[in-house]
């Protein structure tokens, strides 16, 4: 397994699984009163350029809930700020800590910690890629539809960085993927082309919601402005409106079809208050699973 975590293009279907199996079995250990010290005596940094309730409290949660310690560094608390060549700060960081959970902007930014980190470093969000996002939304799809692989997973929306996870994984772990995105907002081409190359099952662009979504057992939808895309909110929202998941497009999937939504979300934007509220969102099961994946992957990564 590699020792960093970037993108999940970098890991073999067995590898990923591997993450899965495990952050169920943790799950399944904790729910049971099992206390988890695996992790005693290790410590790990949390760079966040960018902000996250969610990522950084489940991070948090998940390596002191298997005995480690947590230094929270937000963007300007560390060199990032002040232009200090990256290689540098990764070799101090790395004399310090057991490992880096880095949450910026540029993929070349873990890109480059990574490569001269003697320490793992991990992708908690770019602009590029959201892989531990992504795993712990399969393992929710798992938990309430069985084998991923028989399954028909739609994304509507931005073709952003969870839909570039998201076609990484498809090509990875052999599910159909049919991403409606509006023209101008596809997923990155390099991305799509080369998880197209390698899938066993096809993986998908169209511009119609209603097409991307027929016969889906999964419907999985983001924010139309993501961080850093502010100034472009009112534009996004007049491209994406025919794009929101509500009850009518929710209706078009499978009867038992599930919908994913990674938080937070703007209501009554790309999804309806009905949607999120009702009896097919599993949002919060998926919010939960964010901290036993990060479990297993701190586990596997600094044990």
């Amino acid at each position: 397994m590699a020792q960093h975590l970037l993108a999940l293009s970098a890991f073999t279907k067995a590898e990923l699984l591997a993450y899965l199996d495990r952050a169920m079995a943790l799950k399944r250990e904790a729910k049971g009163g099992v206390r988890h010290q695996q992790l005693a005596g290790k410590t790990v940094a949390l760079i966040f350029e960018k902000p996250s309730t969610r990522t950084r409290v489940s991070f948090e949660a998940a390596m002191y809930g298997l005995g480690g310690q947590v230094i929270y560094l937000s963007g300007r608390d560390t060199q990032l700020a002040r232009n200090e060549p990256l290689k540098d700060m990764a070799r101090v960081m790395a004399r310090y800590v057991d490992g880096m959970v880095i949450r910026t902007f540029g993929q070349e930014i873990v890109d480059e910690l990574a490569r001269y980190s003697s320490v793992p470093v991990i992708n908690a969000l770019t602009d590029l890629h959201h892989p531990c996002q992504i795993l712990s939304d399969i393992m929710t799809v798992i938990e309430k539809k069985g084998a991923v692989e028989r399954l028909k997973v739609a994304w509507v929306g931005d073709g952003n960085n969870m839909a570039n996870s998201w076609i990484e994984a498809a090509s990875r772990l052999g599910f159909a993927l049919t991403l409606a995105c509006p023209e101008g907002y596809d997923p990155n081409p390099q991305i799509l082309a080369r998880a197209q190359a390698e899938a066993s099952q096809p993986i998908t662009v169209v511009r119609d919601p209603a097409a991307a979504v027929a016969g889906a057992d999964v419907i999985n939808t983001d924010v139309w402005a993501s961080m850093g895309q502010e100034s472009e909110q009112a534009a996004r929202i007049k491209v994406f409106q025919p794009y929101q998941v509500n009850a009518a497009l929710v209706q078009k999937a499978k009867p038992d079809a599930i919908v994913l939504h990674c938080l937070p979300a703007h209501r009554d934007e790309e999804i309806t208050d009905e949607v999120l509220e009702g009896g097919q969102s599993v949002v919060w099961d998926q919010a939960e699973n964010k901290m036993h994946i990060h479990k297993a992957i701190l586990e596997k990564h600094l044990g």
